[in-house]
C-alpha cells in the first residue's frame, strides 16, 4: 500500500519522455460537448475534457460524474501552488483519513496523451511504479508541471475556477500533504459547453486596422495611440484584441526608466488575473522588425532574449534609442498624451519599479 507522501516522491522524480512534444494550450484537440462542473466547498471549478487525447480515461471520468460517484468526496491532498488531488471514494468517510489517497485506483491502463501538464491540467493519479493503475483519482496542476508529461495521462483542463484551485492548494496540510481541512466536492455534474466566443481581430486586414486607435485611460490622464498595421500586422492585431477583450484593464505601468522607456501591460500584473477562458490567447508573437525608428513616443513590444517572445507587455520610448531599432517590434506611436507619460515617469520609483504603479484601462476606438 502506498502513501500520499510516497506518491509525491514519485512525481518529483519523474522526467518527460525524450522526443515527446506535448500540446500547448493553443493546440488542444476538440473538447467533449459537455463540460464538468465541480461544486466545492471553496467554489466552482469548470473543466473540459478531450476524448481523443485519452478516450478510456475520459469515458470513465464522464460516466462517474453522471452517476454521482464524486459527490461527497474531498480534495484530500495538495502541494501549495503545485497540484491538488481528489476523487478517492474513501474520502467520503472522515474516519478513513489515514487511508485517503489509496482508494479507487488500479482500473485503467495508461494512455499516452499529447496534452502537456500546464496550469489547470486535469490528469490521472497512479500507484508508484505502475503506469496501468489509474482510476477515479485525479490531480489538477495549479502551475505548470511539464516534468510529468508522458508519465501521467492528462485528459482535461480547467476553463473556469483556477482561483479556486489555487486556494485549495494553499489550504492547511500535514507533513504528508494531506489536507487538514475538509474540502468537499459537494456535487459533480455535466453542463453544455457554451458556444465559443468570437475572438476579435483574428484576420482583420490592414485597411480595416488603420481605422482603429486606442486610448490608455489612467488616473493621471489619457494616452492616445495610433498603429502601424502595414508594418507590424500581428502585433497590432494582438494589442487590439487584448484591449477589446479587456485583458489590459487592471494591468499597470510596472517599469519606469527615465530618458529610456515607460513599460506596462504585463498580464502577470493584472488584478484580477486573466480569466481562464482567455488564457489560450496569451501566446508569443513572431518578431515583425520594420523601418520605424525608436524615437520619442514610439510604441514597441517588450520581449525576452528570444526575438519571438513578445506577447503582451509594451513600452513607450521616452527619447531616441537607436540601439532598439531592428531589435524590437515598433507597432504604433503616441498620438496625444506624452505629457501624461511624463507625469507617470515623474512619480517616485525604487530603481525602475514604481512605488505606486499606475493602473491601465485600454479602450479601442474606431473612426
Amino acid at each position: 500500500m502506498f502513501t500520499p507522501k510516497r506518491l509525491l516522491f514519485v512525481w518529483a522524480m519523474t522526467l518527460a519522455i525524450p522526443g515527446l512534444i506535448p500540446l500547448r494550450a493553443e493546440e488542444l484537440p476538440p473538447p467533449a460537448e459537455k463540460q464538468v462542473v465541480f461544486d466545492t466547498s471553496f467554489g466552482e471549478i469548470v473543466l473540459e475534457v478531450f476524448p481523443t487525447a485519452a478516450p478510456g480515461h475520459v469515458a470513465r471520468f464522464l460516466d462517474r460524474v453522471k452517476s454521482g460517484f464524486y459527490d461527497g468526496t474531498t480534495f484530500h491532498r495538495a502541494i501549495p501552488l503545485g497540484i491538488i488531488q481528489g476523487g478517492d471514494p474513501l474520502s467520503r468517510d472522515p474516519d478513513k483519513r489515514p487511508q485517503f489517497g489509496t482508494g479507487g485506483l488500479g482500473e485503467l491502463k495508461k494512455e499516452t496523451s499529447p496534452l502537456s501538464h500546464l496550469r489547470g491540467t486535469l490528469s490521472a493519479v497512479l500507484l508508484p511504479g505502475n503506469p496501468d493503475s489509474a482510476g477515479s483519482q485525479f490531480f489538477i496542476c495549479v502551475t505548470d508541471q511539464v516534468q510529468l508529461d508522458g508519465q501521467y495521462t492528462a485528459y482535461g483542463r480547467v476553463v473556469e475556477g483556477t482561483g479556486v484551485v489555487e486556494k485549495i492548494s494553499q489550504a492547511p496540510a500535514d507533513s504528508s500533504q494531506l489536507l487538514t481541512e475538509r474540502i468537499e466536492l459537494k456535487r459533480a455534474y455535466l453542463r453544455d459547453r457554451p458556444p465559443p466566443e468570437v475572438v476579435p481581430f483574428v484576420d482583420t486586414v490592414v485597411s480595416e486596422l488603420q481605422k482603429y486607435s486606442a486610448i490608455i485611460h489612467t488616473s493621471l490622464g489619457d494616452i492616445q495611440l495610433r498603429f502601424y498595421p502595414q508594418d507590424a500586422l500581428e502585433h497590432v492585431r494582438q494589442f487590439l484584441r487584448f484591449a477589446r477583450l479587456g485583458l489590459y484593464d487592471g494591468t499597470v505601468f510596472h517599469r519606469v526608466a527615465p530618458g529610456f522607456v515607460l513599460q506596462g501591460g504585463l498580464m502577470d500584473t493584472r488584478k484580477p488575473p486573466v480569466p481562464d477562458k482567455y488564457r489560450p490567447l496569451l501566446k508569443p508573437l513572431k518578431a515583425e522588425f520594420n523601418p520605424h525608428k525608436h524615437v520619442r513616443g514610439v510604441l514597441s513590444m517588450a520581449r525576452h532574449d528570444d526575438p519571438n517572445s513578445g506577447m503582451d507587455s509594451f513600452f513607450i520610448v521616452l527619447d531616441i534609442q537607436p540601439h532598439l531599432d531592428g531589435q524590437y517590434t515598433a507597432f504604433g506611436y503616441v498620438e496625444a498624451g506624452m505629457e501624461v507619460v511624463e507625469a507617470i515617469v515623474a512619480r517616485p520609483v525604487d530603481g525602475e519599479s514604481p512605488l505606486e504603479p499606475v493602473t491601465l484601462k485600454v479602450e479601442v476606438r474606431e473612426k
